[in-house]
């Protein structure tokens, strides 16, 4: 499978193209307009989410409800357009618009610099209009699309938030109980930590921070042997990281037990293997996050993702106009105080890529039927 996303964030749309899909697939749009809106939800977001309400339609592949088989088109329209299209346009531009909301006061831990000087720009619009998370939106619509194909196999994805700028959840949960993160403000499962999360969060807000958090994604149902130890780019572990560090302001991947793994012994960490007529070969721990030597070994993935502070801050950071090379404050844009929340719900549509995409590789399959029987047959 293949996807290949296109669209600025404030231009017209958002296109997401998905190569692979087998015939005879169901998809349900309700589900992916859940996921959507659960995007844009979560306590900390911004003012971009009252104007956007994000709705995925189908353009291609799919007729009667059902895939062709051939290339699936997703868009999402940018309501917010209508307001920018006398410089996002791409035909001729009102020149003085442009000028206005010309960005040159580049922001730290954001593309503008960097981004500007690699193509050759005189205005980080061209850059940020990409570079933002709103790219995500069509991402996690591509997302549902993926795991409506893994639940006809039994594979499902959940997850919560973990920590919010300093404040942790430091629960224990069944699989079975993620589905209540879903419903809270921060996304967390624990209601003294989602209380004080909130209370960070809109601390932030009134000094014009922003804050950062870490999520985990767990996914249950995957069988065993999906990724391959023969070479480095069939890891699954390794595709898994490198989905996750694709979403923007992500800087750090675990799997498992993750760096807690360098901090202590073998004998505490690996998980000791064991069999029985009723159950196989089975592990009464799962430090290993469902992953060993690059393939799935049928438990419970485990996966968590930390994502940085937003770089756009109310309050600007220090930083240096590109075009006149003096001192400035970071040019300020409409954005979030924290999408900790929405960071749970796009890294379960990505996870969910990666793992069609892995889970392809090895059934093939023209058809869902086709899929699903040879699913079916593995150990």
């Amino acid at each position: 499978m293949r996807l290949t996303t296109a669209g600025e964030s404030h231009g017209k749309a958002l296109v997401a193209i998905i190569e692979g899909l087998p015939a005879h697939l169901k998809i349900d749009l309700e589900k992916i307009g859940e996921d959507l809106a659960l995007r844009q939800s979560g306590f900390g977001r911004g003012a971009r989410q009252k104007i956007e309400r994000d709705r995925a339609e189908i353009l291609t592949g799919v007729r009667n409800g059902e895939t062709l088989g051939s290339p699936v088109t997703l868009c999402i329209f940018n309501k917010d357009f209508e307001n920018w299209s006398s410089c996002m346009s791409d035909g001729a531009c009102d020149e003085a618009v442009m000028l206005k909301k010309r960005l040159t006061k580049v922001r730290p831990g954001h593309a503008d610099l960097t981004g500007v000087i690699k193509f050759e720009q005189e205005d980080a619009r061209n850059i940020l209009e990409r570079a933002s998370a709103r790219e995500t939106a069509i991402r996690v619509a591509a997302g549902g699309v993926y795991k409506q194909y893994l639940s006809t196999l039994g594979i499902e994805i959940g997850g919560y938030v973990k920590e919010v700028c300093g404040v942790k959840d430091t629960g224990e949960y069944t699989f079975g109980e993620l589905k209540k993160a879903k419903t809270t403000g921060v996304g967390m499962l624990d209601d003294e930590a989602e209380k004080l999360a909130e209370e960070r969060i809109a601390r932030a807000k009134k000094e014009g921070d922003t804050a950062g958090g870490i999520v985990e994604i767990r996914v249950k149902g995957l069988k065993s042997g999906f990724g391959s130890m023969m070479t480095y780019a069939e890891k699954l572990d390794a595709r898994l990281a490198q989905g996750l560090m694709s979403i923007q302001a992500i800087k750090g991947v675990e799997v498992g037990a993750g760096f807690a793994v360098g901090k202590t012994s073998g004998k505490d960490i690996h998980d000791e293997i064991s069999y029985s007529e009723e159950r196989g070969f089975y592990r009464e721990t799962n430090r290993s996050g469902g992953i060993e030597g690059g393939m799935s070994n049928g438990g419970e993935i485990v996966l968590r993702a930390a994502m940085k502070p937003i770089p756009t801050l109310m309050k600007g950071l220090n930083t240096v106009d590109y075009l006149t090379k003096e001192r400035a404050t970071a040019a300020s844009e409409r954005s979030d105080v924290c999408a900790i929340f929405a960071l749970e719900i796009i890294a379960e549509a990505v996870v969910a890529q990666v793992l069609a995409d892995v889970v392809s590789e090895r059934l093939g399959g023209d058809t869902m039927r086709e899929v699903t029987e040879r699913y079916s047959r593995l150990p």
